[in-house]
C-alpha cells in the first residue's frame, strides 16, 4: 500500500544570509528562526561565532550549513526547494499577495548591500517587505518566518 503524506508534513524551511556583516544581528535572526519553527539556517560567504544575542543556541538545535559560496548553497539546496530571495527591487512580489512554497529556503543580503543581481536571477520568487526602507536583517527575517507561518497555519486550520 502507498503511503499518503499531506503538503504539510512534507513542508519545512530554512533561512539564511548572503555575506553577513554584522554578527549580532544573525544571532538575534537564528533565535527568531529556531523558535519560529525553521528547519535550517545557513550564512553564506560569511563568518559567525556563537552570538550572545542567540540566548537559545540555535546552533545547536537545528542545523546550520556555512557555504563558501552561493553556488555551493544552491547545488546543496534540498530536493524540490525553493529559494526565495528578500529583495527591495522593481520586480519583487510584495509578501502580502506571496504563496509560500511548501519547501523553501529563504536567502537576505546584508543589510548595505542587499542580494546581488546574479543571485536574485536564480530565485524561484523574490519578496520584499511593505515600506521605502530598508529594514535590520533579523527584523527583516523574522517578518518574514511570521509570515509564513501565519499564512500556512490559516490554510491548515
Amino acid at each position: 500500500m502507498k503511503q499518503q503524506w499531506s503538503v504539510k508534513d512534507e513542508s519545512f524551511f530554512g533561512i539564511g544570509v548572503y555575506q553577513p556583516k554584522t554578527e549580532h544581528n544573525i544571532g538575534t535572526l537564528w533565535r527568531s528562526a529556531y523558535v519560529l519553527g525553521a528547519s535550517f539556517i545557513f550564512i553564506i560567504d560569511g563568518k559567525y561565532k556563537p552570538q550572545h544575542s542567540d540566548t537559545a543556541k540555535t546552533w545547536s538545535k537545528i542545523p546550520f550549513y556555512r557555504y563558501e559560496s552561493f553556488d555551493d548553497f544552491y547545488k546543496a539546496l534540498p530536493y524540490s526547494t525553493q529559494l526565495v530571495g528578500v529583495e527591495m527591487n522593481g520586480n519583487s512580489q510584495a509578501i502580502r499577495t506571496f504563496v509560500h512554497p511548501s519547501r523553501g529556503a529563504y536567502l537576505l543580503g546584508a543589510e548595505d548591500n542587499g542580494l546581488p543581481i546574479p543571485i536574485l536571477e536564480r530565485c524561484h520568487h523574490v519578496i520584499q517587505l511593505p515600506g521605502e526602507g530598508s529594514l535590520n536583517v533579523a527584523v527583516s527575517g523574522s517578518i518574514v518566518i511570521y509570515d509564513r507561518i501565519q499564512k500556512w497555519e490559516s490554510k491548515w486550520s
